[in-house]
């Protein structure tokens, strides 16, 4: 029995909030802000975007080990914070998550159609999340009323590791039955999304527009100058370098290009470790 390069993709494994629904990535964010509020500790949107893609858990730990964090939060209890504090604020965060996750859950123009796509070339669609299970399931039924589910989800406490870990990735290839990670395809709009996607071995795209790095929703995007939405993708770009997504586009209705790129070098015999 010897090795053969797959020869075409088999499965894409999507990101949820600012991929596929969520223009701008707005639930979590907003609510990191309240939920630290509510300990009295100031965090910006801009601090709360910061670690973005992580588990929420990890998340809540990353901000709050942030210099500046920390020393509100000292100012505010006499001490940096400690890992119950960080369960404390997570365990506020996630009651307000899922109480307003539907005020934030329309699709991402383009999504469903770039899906259907997909699914017509006999790719399979994983999927998963920073957010935990709990919030998932809510974000999964929101999201089958607008017409989209998912062939697998796996949220972030459903593995050992969350991401920048391949854990959450590789259980997608596993439950659809891929038999080579080389035919898989990560698209996310978060850097440690996209380390995920490295770490497991698949080609990776990075959203630079729909999501988290830009933080704008689709009305914001729309309404950019030419100049500045320039200037923002070479910011974006920049943000994600360290990465090494193997393309970089503006969102999910970019995609089927990508696909067919993917392919073409596949066939080739390329394979997305040595690129």
């Amino acid at each position: 029995m010897n090795y053969a390069n797959p020869a075409k993709l088999q499965a894409a494994i999507l990101d949820w909030a600012g991929t596929v629904v969520d223009f701008g990535s707005f639930a979590p964010t907003q609510i990191f802000v309240e939920a630290f509020a509510e300990f009295d500790v100031q965090v910006s949107i801009e601090e709360a975007r910061g670690p973005m893609g992580m588990g929420k858990w990890d998340h809540i730990r990353t901000l709050c080990d942030q210099p500046q964090v920390a020393e509100r939060y000292r100012k505010a209890f006499g001490r940096t914070p400690t890992d119950d504090d960080v369960t404390a604020i997570y365990n506020r965060f996630m009651p307000l998550q899922i109480e307003k996750i539907a005020e934030h859950s329309a699709l991402i123009p383009g999504a469903l159609e770039t899906i259907a796509h997909l699914r017509q070339q006999g790719i399979k669609i994983g999927s998963c999340s920073g957010y935990p299970k709990q919030v998932m399931d809510k974000v999964v039924a929101l999201a089958a009323t607008n017409g989209y589910v998912a062939d697998h989800v796996v949220a972030t406490d459903e593995v050992p590791n969350g991401r920048p870990w391949p854990a959450q990735a590789l259980a997608n290839v596993i439950a659809l039955g891929i038999d080579d990670v080389g035919a898989c395809v990560k698209i996310d709009d978060t850097v440690p999304g996209i380390l995920e996607g490295r770490r497991s071995g698949m080609w990776t795209v990075a959203l630079i527009c729909s999501g988290n790095a830009l933080g704008l929703d689709y009305a914001g995007y729309r309404a950019l100058g030419s100049d500045e939405l320039a200037s923002e993708r070479e910011r974006i770009h920049a943000l994600f370098a360290g990465s090494r997504p193997h393309y970089m586009i503006d969102t999910i209705s970019d995609l089927p290009e990508v696909i067919a790129d993917i392919n073409k070098r596949l066939a080739k015999g390329e394979m997305p470790q040595n690129s």
